[in-house]
């Protein structure tokens, strides 16, 4: 610490550079502090300081589901077992948001039923003019 104050010029110096270091440090562990009780922003900033931490991630992935976005939940968990397979409880988590995503929707695409349907009742649709009518 005295060899790095002469370097610097005075321990004042040495003092509001260790501090200034250590400031990102600290909010980032308040970050992970408020992802784990599921602030989504806040995992967002801690991931920032992190990306890798599959913790930070399966935060992100919890407080996701918990904000009723179950397809980006999906991706982050997903993104957890790719960075971290051994992970206990992901692999649940992920069936368990691929299950109420699949709930959501309804069965068959949503494109093609109206079109089987009036197929079915013999309706067709179409902006051409009928072949017999003359212009």
């Amino acid at each position: 610490m005295r060899r790095l104050a002469r370097m610097v010029g005075s321990t004042a110096r040495v003092t509001c550079l260790i501090t200034a270091l250590a400031a990102p440090s600290v909010a980032a562990n308040t970050d992970i502090d408020r992802c784990h009780a599921g602030s989504v922003d806040a995992c967002y900033d801690a991931i920032r300081h992190s990306p890798s931490d599959p913790s930070l991630l399966s935060g992100l992935g919890d407080a996701l589901l918990r904000a009723n976005r179950p397809a980006d939940a999906l991706r982050t968990f997903q993104r957890v077992a790719t960075l971290a397979p051994n992970t206990p409880g992901v692999a649940a988590k992920i069936s368990a948001v691929q299950a109420k995503l699949s709930a959501k929707r309804p069965p068959g695409n949503a494109s093609t039923r109206p079109a089987a349907a009036d197929a079915a009742s013999g309706k067709r649709y179409s902006n051409a003019a009928p072949e017999t009518q003359s212009h």
